[in-house]
């Protein structure tokens, strides 16, 4: 279903990613944060955007949703039904499911409480391959977000049920943020040989100037701290050898926020 489509992701800010997802004629556009690189991405590649996608409700991720609407009158926005936006838009919860029509595209809305209270993922189940998962900032490439406004038990479960989709899973998180998340897991875990792995291919990938996303579920499960909270040596580094997964959690959470 998705072969004909192409992501790309446009750099914004410092370490943004607006994803653009769109098969030549038509677009879809998620956490568009600022207008101009997304505009002129769209502009481009001669581009009809039919829909945008909100994960929650950070000024970085809705900053360019108003130009947007202003430049495409007709685009659907859809955006947490727990958060409040200003704009005109379509509420969505778990349990739903968004059919984009025109991309061929059928995405599961997930909620994810953690990094805010509302946060959601949209989520495209594909076999064998090709499940697509769009998760805003609630899991980074060996990372994951801060709780600004939600629990380390709601966060740990968000990010258990991600940790739970098919292991081919493509990950679109919306931040950079993968080689110093990795240099922070790797002073929990630093014999772990495919956390070492990655270090060394997101070194070449950045220095190319290319994006180390997007992640996979089977790379986050083998190389993220956050969804390792069961790996002894974490749990050694930590010294709480008999600590619970919620303990292991929080402790590596609190630490990551001073890293």
């Amino acid at each position: 279903m998705t072969t004909h489509l192409q992501i790309i992701p446009i750099p914004a800010f410092k370490d943004n990613y607006i994803w653009l997802i769109h098969n030549s004629i038509t677009a879809a556009i998620v956490d568009p944060g600022d207008p101009e690189p997304a505009l002129a991405y769209l502009k481009e590649l001669g581009l009809n955007l039919t829909t945008i996608l909100i994960t929650h409700h950070h000024q970085d991720h809705i900053g360019g949703v108003d130009s947007l609407i202003e430049t495409f009158p007709d685009v659907k926005v859809y955006a947490p039904k727990l958060e409040q936006f200003n704009f005109k838009h379509h509420e969505v919860a778990e349990g739903e499911c968004i059919i984009l029509a025109d991309l061929k595209l059928a995405l599961e809305v997930i909620d994810l409480p953690g990094h805010t209270l509302g946060h959601v993922a949209y989520y495209h189940h594909s076999q064998p391959t090709g499940s697509l998962l769009f998760c805003g900032d609630t899991l980074f490439g060996a990372g994951c977000g801060r709780l600004f406004e939600g629990t380390p038990e709601q966060m740990l479960t968000s990010l258990q049920k991600l940790a739970a989709l098919p292991a081919e899973t493509a990950v679109y998180c919306t931040h950079e943020y993968t080689l110093h998340n990795i240099k922070f897991a790797l002073s929990l875990e630093p014999n772990n040989p495919d956390l070492l792995k990655r270090q060394q291919e997101t070194i070449g990938l950045r220095n190319k100037q290319l994006p180390s996303l997007p992640s996979t579920i089977a790379l986050e499960l083998s190389t993220n701290p956050f969804l390792r909270y069961q790996s002894l040596e974490i749990k050694a580094s930590l010294g709480l050898k008999n600590g619970s997964d919620l303990q292991i959690f929080s402790a590596t959470r609190e630490l990551r926020n001073h890293y």
